[in-house]
């Protein structure tokens, strides 16, 4: 799985992979399993045209899989932790979801993520899972829970 990750502008700033397995159920029996280059800080993985109500998250999988309940929301993954605290905003933004992590990154992400929004106007929500992230609870639950 490629991710281009993309500016505010949209323009092109780095790359992220995933090796997954050949029938796709999972990240390849590989040592390394993901990649990322290029200009990542502030940046993501974008999915939808940005607007004023939008999702952000760290992994593509778990943005992907809460995705799957908002499916007409612009959404980002940021890639880690640390990324998704420095998520750079669209001027348009008014009011921001925050797809956390179950963990001790993903919680001072989102605190951090909603501290910047709420200083500059934007409504900050914190969506949290009930496992690791969106993706576990999604292949563990299914969409309706």
């Amino acid at each position: 799985m490629i991710g281009i990750v993309t500016d505010l502008s949209d323009r092109i700033t780095g790359a992220h992979r995933t090796w997954l397995t050949p029938d796709g159920s999972g990240k390849a029996p590989i040592d390394i399993q993901r990649k990322a280059m290029g200009d990542l800080l502030g940046h993501a993985v974008r999915f939808g045209l940005s607007g004023e109500v939008m999702a952000a998250g760290e992994g593509i999988e778990s943005v992907l899989s809460a995705r799957q309940v908002m499916p007409g929301m612009s959404a980002a993954a940021a890639l880690s932790a640390a990324h998704l605290a420095a998520f750079q905003f669209h001027d348009t933004l008014r009011r921001l979801y925050v797809v956390r992590d179950n963990d001790r990154a993903g919680v001072g992400a989102r605190n951090t993520l909603i501290e910047r929004a709420k200083a500059v106007g934007i409504d900050a929500i914190a969506l949290s899972p009930m496992l690791e992230d969106f993706n576990e609870d999604l292949r563990a639950f299914g969409r309706g829970h």
